[in-house]
This record gives C-alpha cells, sequence and structure tokens, in this order.
C-alpha cells in the first residue's frame, strides 16, 4: 500500500496493473502510519465502486488480520495521540519491549494476557488507548464485540494457496533472493534519501527493516540476507497457523499450477461455496 517500497512487497507489475484495475496498491504515503481502520475504511469504497459496475471484487494479500477487519469489522478507537506514542516508543527502545507490557499488564491485564510482551507495536496501542483516557481497550471489545462474534460484514468465498511446506520453503527463499537481487538496498537507500524516516511504519516490513537496521549499524547490508529468510518464514508459519483458524476457506493445492488452482476455485464459486 506504501508508495515507493515496491521491490519487497510483491506488488502487482505495472503489465498486470494494465491488465485489470487494481485498487489500494501504492495508495498510502509513507510519512503516515495507516492502520487497520483506513484499510477498512478505503477497501469498503473500493468494493462499493466495483460491485456498483456490475464486477466482483477479490481481495488478495497474505495478512490475515487485515482480512478479517474487513469481513467482521473493526472496533473504532481513540484518535492516535503522537506525542504520546512517541514517548511509548522511546521507552520501549531504551529498556525494551518487556517495560512496555509491564506497564500494560498494570493498566489493562486482560490485554497484555492477549499481547505477547514481544509484540511492541501494538502493546505501544493498547496503551495508548488506556493512557489517553479511552478506557481498556479489552473492555471495549467486550462491550462492542470483536473477531469472535459476529456475522460477517460480506459474502465471501475465502481461498488459501498451499503448498508443501519443503517446496514452500524453497519458495519463500528464491522470493528473498529475488528483493536483493532486485535493488531492495538500493531502494532503502533512496526512500532514506527522500526524507522517509526511520521510524517510519512502512519500515517495519520484513526486507525493509532488516536492511534499514543493517545500515543503521553501519554493516554490509547485503549480509541480512539470512536474517530476511529466517524472518519470511516465521511469517509464513504464523499465516498458516492464523488460516487454520478460517475453518470454511478452500484450501487450495498450488503444486499442479496456477492454471490448475484457477479451475478449482471457479467451480467452487459457481457451485455456491465451500
Amino acid at each position: 500500500m506504501y508508495r515507493g517500497f515496491d521491490v519487497a512487497t510483491a506488488k502487482p507489475s505495472p503489465a498486470d496493473l494494465l491488465r485489470v484495475p487494481h485498487h489500494l496498491v501504492s495508495h498510502v504515503d509513507p510519512l503516515r502510519d495507516y492502520t487497520l481502520a483506513d484499510y477498512v475504511r478505503d477497501a469498503d469504497r473500493a468494493i462499493l465502486g466495483i460491485v456498483s459496475r456490475g464486477r466482483l471484487p477479490i481481495v488478495a494479500g497474505g495478512t490475515g488480520m487485515y482480512l478479517r477487519g474487513l469481513l467482521r469489522g473493526v472496533v473504532d478507537a481513540p484518535a492516535r495521540d503522537p506525542e504520546l506514542r512517541d514517548r511509548l516508543r522511546r521507552l520501549a527502545e531504551r529498556h525494551g519491549a518487556a517495560r512496555l507490557h509491564r506497564l500494560l499488564l498494570r493498566c489493562d491485564p486482560e490485554s497484555a494476557r492477549r499481547l505477547p510482551p514481544a509484540d511492541a507495536q501494538r502493546v505501544v496501542r493498547a496503551l495508548e488507548i488506556a493512557l489517553a483516557g479511552g478506557g481498556r481497550w479489552s473492555e471495549r471489545l467486550r462491550e462492542e464485540g470483536s473477531w469472535s462474534s459476529g456475522v460477517e460484514r460480506y459474502p465471501s468465498l475465502k481461498v488459501v494457496l498451499d503448498l508443501p511446506r519443503e517446496v514452500l520453503a524453497r519458495r519463500l527463499d528464491a522470493r528473498v533472493d529475488g528483493f536483493f537481487a532486485g535493488g531492495l538496498v538500493a531502494e532503502v537507500r533512496r526512500l532514506l534519501a527522500a526524507g522517509i524516516p526511520a521510524r517510519a511504519n512502512a519500515f517495519k516490513a520484513i526486507g525493509y527493516r532488516e536492511v534499514l537496521s543493517a545500515l543503521e549499524r553501519g554493516i554490509d547490508p547485503e549480509s541480512v540476507v539470512d536474517d530476511v529468510r529466517r524472518a519470511t518464514r516465521r511469517y509464513a508459519k504464523r499465516q498458516r497457523t492464523w488460516f487454520r483458524s478460517e475453518r470454511d476457506a478452500l484450501r487450495v493445492d498450488m503444486e499442479p499450477g496456477c492454471e490448475a488452482a484457477t479451475r478449482v476455485i471457479l467451480e467452487c464459486w459457481r457451485s455456491g461455496g465451500v
């Protein structure tokens, strides 16, 4: 979604963008922190436009949280407080995310039990809500509903593309090699030179954060390839775990290739779902 962050984000190619209309690609200024609520609002608008033209929206990507937010909605949270957020981030940088998690345990024990201590971004957000007078986030979820309750906002066919683990591991390594061969390091340098701050949310994406860290430490950024491979495999593992909870999803074996997978998906869609 962030403009200028191209090499390591698997954006559609220029040829693909010409073949069929795409939405929310290179949609956001990287100086902005784009939230799940922002995405749901913008995706709703895009879906309405597509449907009004008599077309079928296809939502593509790998982030299960954004899919679930789109289908089940999000609880409106208090506006961000940049000054408070900055203080909390500096505290995490000086003393570690565990210090913030202990603070959250005092302010909102239920949220603290739900969030891993190392998940600094969500711990900071939960603290920001509690300290800014927005009440406990856990209580808001109980009062207004959460993803575990309610019906989906859109009728949908959810498709999970799958590969055997060893095949997927090889594909992931090749993907990371492609990042570096495609100019990831040069892109990070160019973004920094253009004034995108190192703390921008866009730099938290896998590949960008490792290269950025290497540049800040004064080491060869090409030396972090293995770090990016490991982070990519861990993320893929989390994706598998997340999508196992989508019980009504169609799981499609991708080993036979894209054309075979397309036939399976279309047959399922035309027959009315899983």
